[in-house]
């Protein structure tokens, strides 16, 4: 039996010393009315989940459909299209200083894996790795790009086998996010590149939503990280910190939205089965898609004084 911390401790400096801030639950997924503490560590200031729930208790806030799979309806074709497109942020973020020629990328907590699809239509060699079997199933099925379900601190790849691994929204699930950092610089070549992504903590959004921001996702985000919480985390393990991006397109006006109106999203609606017509879910994905788009100046905005509800980071592995 796996036995997980109780967060108890903080997993950056070991204190045991902290403040609680408030207390959330689930507001998007609705799978547990149970209610968790947000702390503040009293060491190094990390935010974190208390207390943190045992492994079994954990995989039940994780819904079967928790990554988008497009059915066959033309509200969903549209979903899809929409992704292709603000996914593009991501894909440029990624290929901007490789080339297919420099070697494979992997894609960690790929979900149905569109994203590695996208790099694969441009020449780029995928590879994805997923918890779920499911999810692996998709990826493979759907979207032709091979996937591994399996746990990435246990990975079944050589060393120095790849020269980009990406990983967008994973750490802050982790108990334990470092040891998915230590095994990147191990998978990677000499020069090779970590791209992560995860919510971040000191952004606008946070001050104004507190307990409602879209970031926290209760009771599934175990760590909230500033931006210094990643970069330590990343230059402890080795790597040279390189770029620093605080806006995505997919992320940032959406999380906003979410945050305002979490019983209009999409993901949301589909993983808690609310039953609607077709021209009601339109109806409801196009009032999202309005508050995503009044969003857009405002986490532009947030991004450009490097406050984005996200940060995205490149480190480098050095040659």
């Amino acid at each position: 039996m796996i036995h997980a911390p109780t967060g108890e401790c903080c997993p950056a400096c070991g204190s045991r010393q902290s403040r609680p801030l408030f207390c959330g639950a689930d507001r998007l997924y609705q799978t547990t009315e149970k209610r968790f503490s947000i702390v503040e560590c009293s060491g190094c200031r990390l935010l974190r989940l208390y207390p943190w729930p045992s492994v079994g208790e954990l995989q039940r806030y994780y819904p079967e459909s928790y990554w988008f799979t497009p059915a066959d309806s033309s509200v969903s074709r549209l979903e899809e299209e929409y992704r292709r497109f603000v996914l593009r942020d991501h894909v440029n973020f990624v290929t901007r200083e490789c080339a297919p020629a420099d070697g494979p990328i992997l894609d960690v907590g790929c979900g149905g894996a569109l994203f590695g699809r996208l790099l694969a239509d441009k020449g780029y060699r995928v590879f994805g790795l997923d918890y779920s079997r499911r999810a692996a199933s998709v990826a493979w099925e759907q979207n032709r790009v091979p996937v591994v379900a399996g746990i990435f601190s246990d990975p079944p790849f050589k060393r120095q086998f790849f020269s980009v691994i990406t990983m967008f929204h994973v750490l802050e699930h982790l108990y334990d996010p470092g040891s998915y950092i230590h095994t990147a610089f191990h998978l990677l070549r000499p020069g090779g590149r970590l791209i992560v992504q995860v919510p971040n903590v000191s952004s606008w959004q946070f001050l104004l939503f507190g307990d409602h921001w879209n970031g926290l996702d209760v009771p599934r985000h175990l760590i909230n990280f500033r931006v210094g919480d990643l970069q330590t985390l990343l230059e402890q393990s080795g790597f040279n910190v390189k770029r620093t991006k605080h806006f995505s397109l997919r992320d940032n006006p959406a999380g906003f939205a979410s945050s305002l109106a979490p019983s209009l999203d999409p993901m949301a609606r589909r993983v808690r089965g609310v039953i609607e017509s077709e021209r009601m879910r339109m109806f409801k994905n196009l009032s999202y898609f309005g508050l995503i788009v009044a969003a857009l100046p405002f986490t532009m905005l947030e991004a450009a004084c490097r406050s984005g509800s996200t940060v995205m980071i490149e480190a480098v592995k050095p040659a």
